[in-house]
């Protein structure tokens, strides 16, 4: 088809302008690149190195639960071993282990202190014999053998009154034993117990302290993503705004060209359209909120949103 003459002039110019745009290659480096992404935030960086720094910080705790776990069980084994034991401390023969080693010393010295007192008082009775002339006679040995008679019941008797003392007194001893040996069982008991609440607060400590730990690292991280999708929404922005001044020269010659063409008779082609925009800063928030979820899960934090 044959160019009208009084666009003949026209023709040309958007020739050349063609000609000049498209044989100029397009500068990529203006809207692509590393440098349209953003950065961590130096709040995310901080949450990172919490994170870091928390693996493995519940270590000290667990091993100080473990270490009261390991001694509330021996003192739990020793309570045991002291219960068992009570039953040695029972029975009939319980107070023998507490008699004196020194009962029988001191029932020979006394028996004999008693028979040395009552030879004295068989030499009174021989005296008052002499004296009233019944020396020898019966008189003298019915009052010698009620005497003995006597003495060998009071010696029987003093005998069994320091035997029984020494009985009870080794009676009580057991049972005084058994009562202390009891009373250390349910120490050890208490002290088991004990060393179960430490390790149970030592558990506890760990739960806070990562719980803790878990938040901030959360609330960083969330902050910190939050920054980030504001930074990479300009940088968005930027990208955009570069790359539609990198393509406009081609747009704005295809709508000249269809101008042309239209003004000549022809057929029109498609018309240029700029893409559409979309939002930079919703697009770069939804892909912070989940990497802020990340942060969250770490530590069993509570996400974003």
């Amino acid at each position: 088809m044959a160019i009208p003459d009084f666009l003949e002039d026209t023709v040309k110019d958007y020739s050349q302008q063609a000609t000049a745009a498209y044989s100029a290659p397009i500068n990529t480096d203006t809207f692509t690149g590393r440098k349209f992404v953003a950065g961590q935030d130096p709040m995310q960086t901080q949450a990172a190195a919490l994170a870091t720094q928390g693996v493995g910080s519940y270590s000290p705790y667990l091993q100080a639960a473990q270490t009261a776990q390991t001694q509330g069980a021996g003192a739990l084994g020793q309570s045991a071993q002291t219960i068992g034991g009570l039953g040695a401390l029972t029975g009939p023969q319980a107070y023998q282990p507490f008699m004196s080693p020194y009962q029988s010393q001191v029932i020979d010295a006394t028996l004999s202190e008693f028979d040395k007192s009552r030879l004295a008082g068989q030499q009174q009775i021989r005296d008052a014999a002499v004296s009233s002339g019944n020396f020898g006679g019966g008189r003298e040995g019915a009052m010698m053998g009620q005497y003995n008679a006597d003495s060998l019941a009071d010696r029987s008797a003093l005998q069994a009154s320091m035997l029984q003392q020494g009985f009870g007194q080794a009676n009580q001893l057991a049972q005084q034993n058994f009562s202390n040996q009891g009373a250390i069982a349910n120490a050890q008991q208490g002290l088991a117990g004990a060393f179960g609440n430490q390790m149970n607060q030592q558990f506890g400590l760990s739960d806070f302290g990562r719980q803790g730990m878990g938040q901030d690292i959360n609330a960083l991280g969330t902050l910190g993503s939050v920054n980030q999708a504001q930074e990479q929404a300009l940088l968005t922005a930027d990208q955009q705004a570069a790359q539609t001044g990198a393509y406009e020269p081609y747009g704005r010659l295809n709508q000249y060209g269809n101008m042309l063409t239209g003004l000549s008779g022809g057929m029109q082609g498609q018309q240029y359209a700029a893409e559409p925009v979309s939002d930079p800063y919703a697009n770069a928030l939804g892909a912070a909120t989940g990497v802020a979820g990340l942060f969250g899960q770490i530590y069993g934090g509570r996400k974003f949103g």
